[in-house]
């Protein structure tokens, strides 16, 4: 029997304990705002067998390393949250202290040096009751080669995220290569004589990649022919719902044709990116598409921008110019808030669709022009017309074929999907890469009513990369930041940032809180003053702990002490 080697001490885990909330209602295990799951180790064992058998030991070995890889990654982001002096090493034991917690090896770290402004990292950890070398034992017996694959992939992604800058460990004694416990060691990539050959295997492969893009192609072409496949899907389009792809089978029909097109919809709902997806997807695609916003026009000079001016037509038209119409010629013209049209421009808009000719201000001259309509509007026109506001004949010309885009709502399944699109383009247009959205955040946003729809959620993705630094998880706070905030889906996210089903309850006791503190002279800042107070004594003047209680980040909280202390 070798000697127990000498453990360095670890600091108390009961912080990432305090993370870890079971929602046995709703069937969840949050761990801060991170879904979890709890599974079988002989189901991972079965998965683990079924690659090695199908992949090969090497890109299944690749794969796993990946896998864990990826794990470690995001435990490391959740120390930086939960241990914010993320230079310390007790804060860099939060990566062993989480395997050992999450069950999948007993970590004891034995030597530890590291500097990370000068870059400099040692690290040595034995490794006590590995589920990956016992499963791996139990279906191929001992093995020549330490199996601890995606152990080893954790540990490298938790410390290189960490250290910022790539890590590599070895696996250098394994229980399965018959040694009484494993043992990793992890140095920077540079200074292992075969840097190269670790990295390898957490580098994607090309020819699973393509097997997969192969097998694709082939279910594709099972699924049938009469089933819309994603190449109908419109220009600039993002989603898989029926109820989009719906939108996107009658947009396609239409724009085989000439119709004039009306599109219903609630604000938001991308009305615009439907329109230019039905240009394009017609024959007048390399023609121009011309996009009009009736609302923004002053009613006064409706009929000047949409139809054109001549010179002395009125004080100030020094010359004559065109109009948005002779500029869609050949193409398409997109009228948004048509209903907003005064009544002579209405007048004007139905010669143009029945006689495909118009008269510019002040002229008296009959121009031909060539133009597809697109209109919408998010008002009920037929009710425009009982009510006076828009001429009965121009409706029916319009409502030739009406197309319904469904609130965002109504098609929840989009969503992960439009969140996804908007990373990428605010990733590009702020050169950050965020580690995307939290899965809290995710169920949130499932949940969440969205009234401003896609541009809503557009614009809170916009927030949300803003406000979170690179290779950080984007999280509640950065989407709704604040209660009092009316975007902020009080139906389902309590004052501590937990999900829940039903608040009624809850709220109604704050309201009655909130009316007894009116009664008096109340002073908000008094009360925030002691709220603050009060958090910091119950959590002994940790800042973070304090922070959590208020259901609030740490750097809001340590901005809050500094106003308070009169620090600028």
């Amino acid at each position: 029997m070798s000697k127990e080697r000498e453990q360095l001490p670890s600091p108390s885990a009961e912080d990432l304990l305090a993370q870890i909330k079971f929602d046995i209602e709703n069937g969840k295990i949050w761990l801060n705002e991170q879904r979890m799951l709890l599974i079988h180790s002989g189901v991972m064992g079965s998965l683990r067998k079924e690659l090695i058998e199908t992949l090969g030991i090497e890109r299944a070995k690749g794969l796993l390393m990946r896998f864990g890889y990826e794990a470690g990654q995001k435990d490391a982001e959740l120390a930086k949250r939960i241990r914010p002096d993320i230079s310390s090493q007790d804060a860099f034991l939060v990566g062993p202290q989480m395997h050992t917690i999450e069950g999948i090896v007993k970590v004891r770290p034995i030597q530890i040096e590291m500097d990370i402004e000068k870059g400099e990292f040692y690290g040595e950890f034995d490794w006590h009751g590995s589920y990956e070398a016992e499963i791996h034992m139990a279906d191929f017996g001992p093995s020549e080669d330490p199996v601890c694959w995606t152990l080893l992939g954790y540990a490298s992604g938790f410390t290189s995220y960490y250290m910022q800058r790539r890590i590599l460990f070895k696996e250098t004694r394994c229980v399965a290569c018959g040694d009484e416990h494993c043992t990793n060691v992890g140095r920077p990539a540079e200074e292992w004589e075969d840097p190269a050959e670790i990295e390898r295997y957490l580098k994607p492969d090309p020819i699973i990649d393509q097997l997969m893009a192969l097998q694709t192609e082939v279910d594709v072409y099972k699924s049938g022919i009469g089933l819309l496949q994603d190449d109908e899907l419109l220009y600039q389009s993002v989603g898989k719902s029926s109820a989009f792809k719906k939108v996107c089978h009658l947009i396609n029909r239409a724009s085989k044709s000439r119709v004039t097109t009306l599109l219903l919809g609630e604000t938001g709902v991308g009305k615009e990116i439907v329109a230019k997806g039905l240009h394009l997807s017609s024959d007048r695609a390399d023609k121009p598409f011309v996009a009009v916003n009736c609302a923004t026009l002053p009613q006064e000079l409706i009929e000047a921008e949409l139809f054109g001016v001549t010179k002395g037509a009125f004080t100030g038209a020094t010359q004559s110019r065109e109009g948005k119409f002779e500029r869609a010629h050949g193409g398409t013209i997109f009228l948004d808030e048509v209903i907003e049209l005064t009544p002579r421009a209405q007048a004007s808009l139905l010669r143009v669709l029945q006689e495909g000719e118009l008269e510019k201000v002040g002229g008296s001259e009959t121009h031909k022009i060539d133009v597809r309509v697109v209109a919408a509007t998010n008002e009920d026109l037929q009710q425009a017309v009982t009510d006076g506001r828009f001429r009965a004949d121009l409706f029916y010309r319009l409502n030739v074929f009406p197309v319904f885009i469904p609130p965002l709502r109504e098609r929840t399944e989009d969503i992960p999907h439009l969140v996804q699109h908007f990373l990428d383009k605010y990733h590009t247009a702020y050169h950050k890469l965020t580690l995307g959205v939290s899965d809290k955040a995710m169920e949130a946003f499932n949940n969440y009513s969205w009234p401003g729809n896609i541009r809503e959620l557009e614009n809170m993705i916009e927030r949300g990369v803003i406000l979170t630094d690179n290779n950080q998880i984007i999280g509640l706070e950065n989407f709704f930041p604040s209660l009092i905030e009316p975007t902020h889906p009080l139906n389902i996210i309590d004052p501590t940032g937990n999900l829940t089903e039903d608040d009624s309850a809850d709220q109604g006791q704050l309201v009655t809180l909130a009316k007894e503190l009116l009664r008096d002279n109340f002073e908000l800042e008094s009360f925030e003053e002691i709220l603050i107070n009060t958090a910091m004594e119950q959590s002994e003047g940790n800042v973070s702990k304090a922070a959590r209680l208020l259901g609030i980040s740490r750097p809001t909280m340590a901005y809050k002490l500094k106003k308070l202390n009169g620090e600028s």
